[in-house]
């Protein structure tokens, strides 16, 4: 039996426009809050989000994927971080009005953002999904400080053939958990030794007990 979630919507006003929250709440009482931001190409609809927010409810963890303005306002192309996080921070105060400990992150730029401003917030902790470690093809120019500097405790969860750094790539004491054949939007090729649907079963799961531990 599928426990039915019930989403809201919710939008902020922020220095650079107008934010979305789209809140997946916890059937029961909730523990925590996890906030996550999307990436520069896509939105909240991205594969990982979604899985995540379908199943921690359950856990007692509410999610709320949030939808950067420029998002919102329908442009195709992502601002400077600068902007991204200049959003993050505006809309912080209401994914802290539930008064539970909230744990930032996102995917790929939304982890970056959640890397940067996590102690600044007062996050519990940052999930860092597809951390863009690197350009492709270009690991000379490591974003490895952004990660190493958040303050608080880091899970990276990477895909064995993401271009923008794979698990081995990272730096000591990050210890990534690795999605057999994901690339950077974790998506597996047919020829894999895993399904989709077991790829993103292994996110949730090793989020999930993550999340029991903090």
């Amino acid at each position: 039996m599928t426990t039915k979630i019930a989403v809201t919507v919710q939008d902020v006003d922020t220095p650079v426009g107008e934010a979305r929250i789209h809140w997946h709440l916890a059937p029961a009482a909730a523990r925590l809050v996890l906030a996550l931001g999307h990436g520069a190409g896509g939105g909240v609809e991205a594969r990982d989000l979604q899985a995540l927010a379908a199943a921690l409810p359950a856990e007692g963890v509410g999610v709320a994927l949030v939808e950067q303005p420029w998002r919102v306002a329908g442009k195709r192309v992502a601002p400077a971080p600068k902007t991204l996080d200049a959003a993050w921070r505006a809309v912080w105060p209401a994914l802290t009005a539930p008064g539970l400990p909230v744990v930032a992150g996102g995917r790929s730029a939304g982890a970056r953002v959640a890397c940067r401003t996590a102690g600044e917030l007062g996050a519990a902790a940052v999930l860092a999904l597809s951390f863009p470690l690197h350009p492709p093809g270009r690991p000379e120019n490591s974003r490895a400080e952004e990660l190493t500097g958040a303050g608080v405790p880091v899970l990276v969860v990477q895909g064995a053939r993401d271009p923008f750094g794979r698990p081995e790539e990272f730096p000591a004491g990050t210890e990534p958990v690795a999605v057999p054949w994901g690339d950077h939007g974790f998506a597996v090729p047919k020829k894999a030794d895993v399904t989709q649907e077991e790829a993103l079963a292994g996110i949730v799961r090793a989020v999930g007990m993550w999340l029991r531990a903090i």
